[in-house]
């Protein structure tokens, strides 16, 4: 059996659906024999050996996080046509869910939607609540026409029945439990930031973009003080100044990444619009409890006794998140954490999960072949 995703969020420099389909393309490769190609305008060449990375021709876009866009439909579709996959599964809602559309009919292969990104919400942002109207009616249109639409949270589950959108399935994404795990701790990051022994160590990681609310979390650290001190691991927009605040770039390696992580001694994310909230999940499995908000997918994340969540868009109220958490037992948070982490989220209980529903669509398409056979005969 081959598998294809197709998406413009794919990208080397990381983000949630990369380290979605990352996972899934090892899980695949390491226990099963199905093969799998992920195809991207955002892979610079095509992946001669194995062919597991195809690029799709492209174009930068403005105002997209630097990812970029097919340069029409009708190629894209060419080219994962002639991919001949037995599944395909688009992981966005432009062109290459179109070109899935098209491959769909022209192969009578099942399309699989995942929706990644809160599209309406994004461009009722920048455009006003008429556009989020039209966004809503486009992607029903669109998603109507898929065999089967899956979301990352309950959240957007609702998200999308709420727009006409029926019968989608909630489907978590998972973490990688060998790579973010407490034993990647080291006491030494204190010392190797330049930092006093007891500094509270509050730690961000992901895009610098105004969804996230970072200048709330900036604030919320300068009016807290002595002894916190902020880590900040990602890029993107610039950030207000802070003297007790470390920038370091993003870490490609998931290793670095989750050293970092680890050892420090709380994840905070103020933002309030996250379809899902992976970073918060890999924190977790390291073993380090969460300050989050009660806006999002985050908040389907954090149960009692994991973390602590605050009402967004608030700088007091993530003041008081942050400094109560420090009065808990830490230790039996990130205890609490960990195991929720592990026995919820881990990859090889979510990459099952996945591929039921896509044999389920492929025995559903098997027997209605059968069944229209089993007519044309009879007549």
């Amino acid at each position: 059996m081959h598998i294809a995703d197709i998406t413009m969020f794919y990208a080397a420099r990381g983000g949630g659906v990369s380290t979605y389909l990352n996972a899934k393309a090892r899980w695949l490769v390491q226990r099963t024999r199905i093969r799998h190609t992920i195809l991207s305008p955002n892979v610079p060449t095509t992946d001669g050996k194995m062919r597991s990375l195809v690029a799709i021709p492209s174009m930068p876009f403005p105002g997209i996080h630097g990812y970029r866009l097919p340069l029409s439909v009708t190629g894209t579709a060419r080219i994962l046509r002639a991919l001949e996959p037995d599944l395909v599964e688009a992981g966005d809602a432009g062109h290459c869910a179109w070109a899935a559309l098209r491959v769909k009919r022209k192969l009578n292969i099942p399309a699989v939607a995942f929706y990644h990104s809160d599209l309406p919400r994004i461009i009722g942002d920048r455009m006003g609540n008429a556009s989020t109207r039209m966004a809503s009616a486009y992607l029903a249109h669109l998603y109507r026409q898929f065999d089967l639409v899956m979301a990352p949270s309950k959240l957007m589950v609702r998200q999308l029945d709420n727009i006409g959108v029926r019968g989608v399935f909630h489907q978590p994404l998972g973490i990688d439990i060998d790579t973010f795990s407490p034993r990647r701790r080291a006491n030494s990051l204190r010392q190797h930031l330049n930092l006093a022994p007891d500094t509270r160590l509050l730690v961000y990681a992901g895009r610098f973009t105004a969804e996230k609310k970072l200048p709330i979390l900036v604030e919320a650290v300068r009016r807290l003080g002595h002894p916190y001190h902020l880590l900040m691991i990602g890029g993107g927009t610039r950030l207000p100044q802070l003297d007790r605040m470390t920038c370091i770039p993003f870490k490609r390696n998931q290793q670095d990444l989750a050293r970092l992580i680890a050892s420090s001694d709380v994840l905070v994310h103020p933002g309030d619009r996250e379809t899902f909230g992976l970073i918060v999940l890999e924190a977790m499995a390291c073993g380090i409890p969460v300050v989050g908000t009660t806006g999002g997918g985050v908040a389907e994340l954090v149960e009692p006794g994991t973390g602590i969540l605050v009402e967004p868009n608030s700088v007091a109220q993530l003041c008081e998140g942050i400094d109560a958490i420090y009065r808990c037992d830490m230790a039996e948070l990130g205890k609490n954490a960990l195991h929720h982490a592990r026995e919820q989220y881990d990859w090889n209980r979510i990459m099952p999960q996945l591929l039921q529903r896509y044999a389920g669509l492929l025995a559903s398409r098997q027997r209605a072949e059968l069944e229209a056979e089993r007519i044309f005969v009879a007549e």
